[in-house]
């Protein structure tokens, strides 16, 4: 899903590359968005889902619940595997539609004010099988909002309350910040290392894949990472 202006078009077309690269066909790549200018000719563009929120509310997420309906349009159905767009694919995908499980999602193990809670950048669902969870939130926004933070601890949980919460093998699926870059000041010196039989890094907050290809410091100089080439051979068109 893309909206806004966070990401250019380049991160979809970028995500669409390495899953053709590391998914064998068929499969549908099909993005949601409110603006389909500039993405390549090969990715299936539907709207966006709809959903009112107020504007002057922070960006947590909550529209990535639309992906939950059952009425998404184009003869959507069955099996589908949500990836968030600032993520890096290394290597094959096709185990992520092979493991058992009603709901699969990223095990935030760093959450210890509540351990159940998955990160959405990448998981795998059943099409309009969660069609209650969503209509919960547009019935009960606000409440929703005061009890969870962001889109992901909320959805995790009803999905736990449902008894269909399952996580990927924790190596699947790795954080650049925690588990890559470098702490200070080695990460002025040496670049960040690459996970051991992660298939997928996810991004959050900064720096963006992009950005560290040619270099990255943070502020204060704090976090820095040098030039990354294992991630410059995957984060391409």
């Amino acid at each position: 899903m893309k909206w806004g202006t966070k990401f250019p078009p380049s991160y979809v077309n970028i995500l669409a590359s390495m899953v053709r690269r590391h998914l064998a066909p068929p499969y549908r790549f099909v993005c949601f968005t409110d603006n389909g200018k500039g993405l390549a000719p090969q990715i299936e563009v539907l709207p966006l889902p709809e959903m009112q929120l107020e504007k002057s509310l922070p960006e947590r997420g909550w529209r990535k619940l639309t992906i939950l309906g059952n009425n998404l349009g184009a003869g959507l159905s069955g099996q589908a595997l949500f990836l968030d767009l600032d993520i890096v694919i290394l290597d094959d995908l096709q185990p992520f539609f092979e493991q058992t499980g009603q709901f699969l999602v990223i095990h935030e193990k760093y959450r210890f004010r509540d351990p159940i809670i998955g990160n959405s950048s990448v998981f795998r669902f059943e099409i309009g099988e969660h069609q209650d969870i969503l209509e919960h939130f547009v019935e009960h926004g606000e409440e929703v909002r005061q009890q969870f933070r962001n889109e992901q601890a909320y959805l995790s949980r009803a999905i736990y309350n449902k008894g269909m919460l399952s996580y990927w093998d924790e190596k699947w699926c790795r954080s650049f910040k925690r588990h890559c870059m470098r702490s200070f000041p080695v990460g002025h010196f040496l670049p960040p290392t690459k996970p051991e039989g992660a298939k997928i890094v996810i991004f959050h907050g900064k720096p963006n894949p992009d950005e560290v290809q040619a270099g990255w410091i943070g502020r204060y100089g704090l976090r820095a990472a040098r030039p990354v080439d294992w991630i410059a051979e995957n984060w391409r068109e």
